[in-house]
């Protein structure tokens, strides 16, 4: 009996993620370890990488089938199991066989090699799963029509492959291809306008209505979300009414419970529960929202639906849970308000329609009575009927139905006979009244929703603006802009304090922040959202309604965008820091290992010599071996300060003391400065410079550092040459050779530390490499400029540009000739 081969996958997120070359890889180490590697089929889809990674792997020629006139090639199935391998590597395990070539897939022709005894190594992307199918669809919007039974790929058993690493696998995978960063996943729908659900993780999402009996749910959300792999997020609404009444008991012992259940608490208000909680599991992209049953009677649910009717109507692509909660009572569990409205007048209008409805009506009634002859009751009724209108326009419909009662009672007093009695004795006057109270009505409640309406386009249009800026915004986001969006993020919800919070050894601190007074740490604010990286932001100021949740969630995603950006920033700034401090270090290890002990090599032998009791050393040569330490312990000496300056430079431990300098001056002593004294550079200096602002000693050492590179580069017979004088109110100072010349595209590198860009001095001096870029940094501390050109002619000249002391004087007279 033939036992079985094992079968190893490569589970991939994505095509181009490198499973094809972690395969070939595998293929590599076996053969090295004497394993009979072949290759059934591999795609290298034309990548370099993957091509090489073959190697001296040997492959199984592939078969021609005609399809449609069509020569098409697939794996030769007959021609494997006649080699007999120990190991196949097939790629693309889901792919569908040409007609004609034997099986339907090729997972059926690794079923086939592993009933063979032959091991098989292969390759699937994780949206070719049969169970994912449907989800993977909804995401990317295209069908995929080769898959694999689930059940194929779990029998997968290389290196004690179980069920549950599969699953972690295929976790991963997923979180990889629907957006590895949840704030982009976010930020990508909100931005795209996308609205259904994205099944790309399971989100489970608790309702909480206050109830004392809600624990239970809390628990059960829990387990499922255990087994879904899934945080769970318990939501309470706030309708209108309950901004002003006091919080259920029972809410401060679900924050806890969910707590300790790795949970979070969340908070929204609305008009109406059903919509809200649903608008809030949309924002989270939740799949599964959890509701407790209500407890309430079926006649009480007849009068006044419960929210769970909307939720389950309207919950689209979310799973709704309904778990029973035998002890709820009536009193615990919320009522759904009777209708929707999207839009509230504001406070300030509401109690002015109550003042103008009530004492205004009695006002006007008064004011008309002495006309009522005149006007008679038709007239005094549009009169009142204006009033009505005027209240429903400022306050809505309560003040206008107060004023509308209000009204015909008053008119009924003081206009129906018997006047100033309540009682009407004709009955076209009762019909008067019953039908200016009727049109009353209508017309404020026409009004009210014209002002809803009204309110409504306003919280839109307002809202889109916020969005425009945004979006305006977002092209160009990056870690400076997070505080204008911060900013932007408080005036747009009128809020008192927005900031946002990192963590910074056992405390806080803040971002950017925008409103007083900023939090020590999150958990002291009303309201606060992870943004990636362990910030957080957090806000203070009056509670957001449900309808505010998507711009909020818009101004979220893009702090976690901005936040993200600040991420990335700083790591690419210790990225190139460290990438700068290696090179440093390795340029630093070649200079001690070669310039450093070159020197000394020279200063070991003259001593050793000099110390020799087996060679009578002459009185001239052993003046040449002192010559010879002294020369090399002088270069030593040089390049040891050099080093030293660099670091300073480097760590901002330069002391600079500026004050006026003769420029003059400092060129002679640099000149005197080097080896072969003022012989060895010519020397232009204007007569009468002006004095420059500087460091006079760090001047001379950045010009003697130019000075003995523009010598050492100097072809032999020709010297380098040093000029200065006024440029405005400047001085330039000009060092200046006739060697071989800076290439163009390296000029940037000469300033940098340890780079001799591979040329050749003319003559034997030779350094580290530091000499141009202390000069640079001492100039730049002085607060001047030094700056490359080309010699003309060919050579390279260094340019000082170094500020006056003063002005110059303008010249009294013009020169001659001049006009």
């Amino acid at each position: 009996m033939v036992t079985r081969g094992q079968l190893r996958i490569y589970l991939g997120a994505a095509p181009g993620v490198g499973k094809t070359y972690a395969m070939l890889d595998e293929g590599t180490r076996r053969r090295s370890r004497g394993t009979d590697v072949v290759i059934g089929f591999v795609e290298t889809h034309g990548r370099a990488a993957t091509e090489a990674q073959i190697g001296e792997l040997p492959i199984i020629a592939r078969q021609h089938v005609a399809y449609h006139g069509q020569l098409l090639e697939e794996m030769d199935l007959a021609a494997v199991l006649a080699r007999r391998p120990a190991v196949a590597l097939v790629d693309e395990m889901a792919h569908t066989n040409v007609p004609g070539a034997g099986n339907d897939k090729r997972w059926q022709d690794v079923e086939v090699l592993l009933d063979a005894g032959i091991t098989v190594i292969s390759t699937l992307n994780i949206q070719h799963l049969e169970s994912l199918n449907d989800a993977v669809a909804r995401i990317t919007g295209v069908v995929q029509r080769e898959t694999i039974p689930d059940s194929v790929v779990r029998a997968a058993d290389q290196v004690q492959f179980r069920q549950g690493n599969l699953a972690a696998l295929r976790e991963l995978a997923l979180l990889w291809a629907a957006g590895q960063a949840e704030q982009e996943l976010i930020s990508y729908r909100a931005q795209h306008g996308i609205k259904e659900l994205w099944e790309t993780k399971e989100r489970l999402v608790v309702g909480l209505a206050g109830a004392s009996s809600e624990d239970n749910l809390i628990r059960r959300a829990s387990r499922m979300g255990a087994r879904l792999g899934s945080t769970v997020i318990g939501v309470h609404v706030r309708t209108a009414e309950g901004l002003i009444q006091r919080e259920p008991e029972a809410l401060g012992s679900h924050r806890r419970l969910l707590a300790e259940l790795g949970g979070r608490y969340a908070e929204v208000t609305g008009t109406d529960i059903g919509s809200a909680l649903l608008n809030f599991a949309r924002a989270e992209n939740a799949t599964q929202l959890v509701v407790g049953a209500s407890g309430r009677s079926a006649w009480r649910q007849l009068l006044r639906p419960p929210a769970i009717n909307r939720i389950v109507r309207e919950s689209g692509p979310i799973d709704v849970h309904v778990i029973s909660l035998p002890e709820a009572r009536d009193s615990d569990l919320p009522e759904s308000p009777g209708r929707y409205r999207p839009a509230s007048v504001p406070p300030h209008r509401r109690a002015a329609g109550w003042a103008l409805g009530t004492v205004g009506i009695a006002l006007v009634s008064v004011g008309l009575s002495p006309l009522r002859g005149t006007l008679g009751l038709p007239g005094a009724l549009l009169c009142l009927l204006l009033v009505v209108v005027i209240v429903a326009t400022i306050g809505g419909v309560p003040p206008a139905f107060a004023a509308t009662l209000i009204a015909a009672l008053a008119a009924d007093y003081f206009f129906v006979p018997p006047i100033h009695s309540l009682l009407i004795n004709s009955a076209a006057d009762a019909v008067a009244l019953v039908v200016f109270f009727a049109v009353a009505g209508l017309v404020s409640a026409l009004v009210d929703l014209l002002i809803r309406r009204g309110l409504q386009m306003a919280r839109a249009r307002a809202e889109s603006q916020a969005l425009a800026r945004l979006a305006g915004g977002s092209v160009s986001l990056t870690a400076r802009r997070l505080p204008q969006l911060v900013d932007e993020l408080r005036r747009t919800f009128t809020l008192e304090m927005v900031a946002v919070l990192a963590p910074d050894g056992d405390g806080w601190r803040p971002l950017a922040a925008s409103g007083e007074p900023v939090p020590a740490r999150p958990d002291d604010a009303p309201f606060s959202a992870p943004l990636g990286d362990q910030a957080v932001l957090a806000f203070a100021g009056k509670t957001l309604s449900a309808e505010d949740t998507r711009l909020l969630y818009a101004f979220v995603a893009q702090l976690r965008q901005a936040q993200e950006e600040m991420t990335l920033e700083r790591r690419a700034a210790n990225a190139a820091a460290l990438v700068q401090a290696n090179r440093l270090r390795t340029a630093l290890l070649a200079a001690v290992s070669h310039d450093l002990r070159t020197p000394l090599h020279a200063i070991k032998a003259a001593a050793t010599s000099m110390l020799s009791d087996e060679v009578s050393w002459s009185g001239a040569e052993i003046r040449e071996f002192s010559t010879t330490i002294d020369t090399e312990t002088d270069r030593l000496t040089a390049l040891v300060d050099n080093l030293l300056d660099m670091s300073r430079l480097q760590t901002g431990g330069l002391t600079i003391s500026l004050r006026e300098t003769a420029v003059a001056d400092v060129i002679d002593r640099a000149v005197a400065s080097l080896p072969e004294g003022p012989d060895s550079i010519l020397v232009d200096v204007e007569p009468s410079l002006p004095l420059v602002q500087s460091d006079p000693g760090l001047l001379e050492r950045a010009v003697a550092n130019v000075l003995a590179n523009a010598r050492d580069f100097s072809p032999p017979g020709r010297l380098a040459r040093v000029e200065a004088g006024p440029t405005g109110e400047r001085v330039e100072i000009r060092v200046i050779d006739q060697g071989p010349g800076i290439a163009p595209d390296r000029r940037d590198q000469v300033f940098e530390p340890f780079q001799r860009l591979g040329d050749r001095p003319s003559r034997g001096h030779r350094g580290v490499g530091l000499g141009l870029a202390i000069a640079k940094g001492f100039v730049e501390a002085m607060g001047g400029e030094l700056e490359l050109e080309d010699t003309p002619g060919g050579g390279a000249t260094f340019v000082f540009m170094l500020p006056t002391a003063e002005p110059m004087a303008a010249t009294a007279e013009p020169v001659a000739g001049e006009r």
